[in-house]
């Protein structure tokens, strides 16, 4: 038995190269992000001179959704690897900051881009607030609170465990 445990360890610790399918997959899905950001983008310049203030303000805010939710997927995809696959090279002085995103501080900041997504949709369905009814608003904000509050308890969590260790 003793003999098959480095065996299990080496299969173990090479399955996490399966998650680079995964990471790899992430970065097709930005990519055509992307192209559907551009669409967005024409969408807006060409009708620039139509839009009224309040269009204008709501497509503004689907552009600032797109880049965070794009921002939170480079976020991801560069922390997975980081901590879970491999190291970038240390003497890349253009990525020194990947130090710094461990499990815990990934966490706050999926946590804090979803609250900021979040909030972006919700002041999106304020400013068109007639096109919901008052029952699609209070499940909006009882969402958006669910987010925050997590992110929040999240954000307690760290501490007490930072706290913790010292």
């Amino acid at each position: 038995m003793k003999a098959l445990e480095p065996v299990v360890e080496r299969i173990i610790l090479g399955s996490r190269w399966i998650l680079v399918v995964f990471l790899i997959g992430l970065a097709v899905a930005l990519a055509a992000y992307g192209a559907s950001f551009f669409v967005k983008l024409a969408k807006v310049v060409v009708n620039v001179l139509i839009y009224d203030e309040a269009d204008m303000i709501l497509a503004m805010l689907g552009l600032i959704d797109a880049a965070l939710v794009a921002s939170l997927l480079i976020m991801v995809m560069i922390a997975s690897y980081e901590n879970f696959v491999g190291r970038f090279d240390d003497h890349d002085a253009d990525i020194h900051w990947l130090g710094k995103l461990d499990s815990g501080s990934l966490k706050i900041k999926v946590a804090s881009s979803i609250v900021a997504i979040s909030s972006i949709h919700l002041l999106q369905v304020f400013l068109n607030s007639a096109g919901y009814s008052d029952s699609q608003i209070m499940w909006q904000v009882l969402m958006h609170l669910t987010f925050v509050v997590s992110a929040l308890l999240l954000g307690f969590l760290e501490w007490v465990m930072a706290r913790v260790k010292h």
